[in-house]
């Protein structure tokens, strides 16, 4: 069993940046690949970033190429989205998740879930 908790929302305003941490629970978090949804209102929940359990591989969404990057500290049973040059259409609930692979992950299948934390980027 992993519990995850999101961390860092907030309101910020274009072209700010943001950071989000999400702490899991349990010892089989370094086993686990890692992965960032976000879902806005009216939308569907959607694939942000993932990375691999060693955190050798990371895998990004088109729209979010360039500007966010996922790291994990194993260690600390963290994974993290850093998020530069946001815009408007960023603004969502941001979902942590662990699942089993990382092509799995990228498909919404998700072994553990977080509740989510706001991030609301103004104009």
């Amino acid at each position: 069993q992993v519990q995850l908790v999101e961390s860092g929302g907030g309101l910020v305003k274009a072209g700010g940046s943001l950071r989000l941490s999400c702490a899991a629970s349990g010892r089989t978090f370094s086993s686990y690949n890692m992965g960032w949804f976000r879902q806005a209102p009216g939308k569907e929940r959607e694939f942000v970033a993932a990375i691999s359990w060693r955190g050798i591989s990371t895998y990004y969404a088109d729209s979010v190429k360039g500007r966010f990057t996922i790291s994990r500290d194993n260690a600390k049973n963290t994974v993290y989205l850093q998020m530069n040059s946001l815009k408007p259409e960023d603004t969502a609930v941001y979902y942590c998740a662990a699942g089993s692979t990382v092509d799995g992950l990228r498909r919404k299948q998700v072994d553990y879930w977080g509740q989510g934390t706001q991030v609301t980027v103004s104009s």
